[in-house]
């Protein structure tokens, strides 16, 4: 049995089509990622998943558990994460972490364990009001809650939006170490070095699924040579490599533009040159090893002129 099982689901909201015949399955025990721009359908699985809506179309389940008769089961095997801070802000931090343990009839003693590494970052401030704490508490405090009462999956809906680096990394660290414990989980972001820490990715667009897979085998599913690029004129250098015949596909990362081409006779000299005959000056040409972001890219391209 997989910890869920999405079997051809579709979502509308009006005219709107917000999840188009998809299906996926998550295994037991793994992280497992959602990886899309914003309105690609992410936060319509999570509400159908956790049966806060139902799909129009298709079967899903979680830990075997139809969400359609069984959500009153499934809501107390599961914890909810969603992207905006959703707790009680007039509440302490200890008011609001007892709040949703007596929901769900347990303590926080009796689960202390599984939360205590990130809840013992909490604990100087269990007095102070949810809503005065940091973005990076806030989360620890989400987290805690969405745990107390010991899922057997955690939906976690792009949960480190808006939350420093540092707190960015501690909170993956915590999700390693809930993943060791059993715990499968279902988590969205847009940032592509936290999609680099799943077991496995789904990238996603207009509701659908593009492709699965591990983040390496997803990263050298980038069949093109890739190049960095680089000179004193970022903005002109896209655009002079966006009108070159011999461009692929040039996109800015950063201070580079990640450069393929459409033939393999041309190397990073005759890029050089090319670059070097539009005026550019501090110029810098190497080749480079693709990224997820950088398969992800060339899979929206392949699927708008699919399209």
């Amino acid at each position: 049995m997989k910890a869920i099982e999405i079997k051809n689901i579709s979502k509308s909201y009006g005219d709107i089509t917000a999840i188009d015949d998809l299906s996926f399955e998550v295994n037991k025990g793994e992280i497992f990622g959602l990886i899309g721009p914003d309105g690609s359908g992410k936060t319509s699985i999570f509400r159908m998943l956790t049966t806060v809506t139902l799909p129009d179309k298709g079967e899903a389940f979680v830990q075997g558990l139809n969400v359609r008769t069984d959500f009153k089961k499934i809501r107390k095997l599961i914890g909810y994460m969603p992207g905006r801070f959703s707790l009680y802000q007039d509440l302490t931090v200890e008011e609001n972490l007892e709040f949703y343990s007596s929901v769900f009839n347990t303590s926080i003693a009796d689960n202390y364990e599984l939360i205590k590494d990130i809840y013992s970052q909490l604990e100087p401030f269990k007095d102070r009001r949810a809503g005065k704490l940091s973005g990076g508490m806030k989360q620890k405090l989400a987290l805690s809650c969405a745990l107390i009462h010991r899922p057997e999956v955690l939906f976690l809906d792009e949960p480190t939006t808006g939350v420093d680096a540092v707190s960015r990394k501690e909170f993956w660290e915590m999700l390693d170490r809930l993943r060791k414990t059993g715990i499968t989980i279902l988590v969205s972001t847009p940032y592509m070095d936290e999609a680099a820490k799943c077991d496995r990715i789904a990238l996603i667009k207009d509701g659908k699924i593009l492709n699965i897979d591990t983040p390496d085998k997803i990263s050298s599913s980038f069949q093109r040579t890739l190049y960095a690029v680089r000179s004193a004129d970022t903005h002109q250098l896209i655009l002079d490599l966006r009108s070159w015949d011999k461009t692929h596909s040039s996109f800015a990362f950063g201070d580079n533009i990640h450069l393929s081409l459409n033939t393999d006779d041309l190397k990073e000299n005759d890029i050089l040159e090319y670059i070097e005959k539009k005026q550019h000056s501090d110029i810098n040409v190497a080749k480079i090893e693709p990224s997820i972001e950088d398969a992800f890219i060339e899979l929206l391209k392949q699927d708008e002129n699919h399209d």
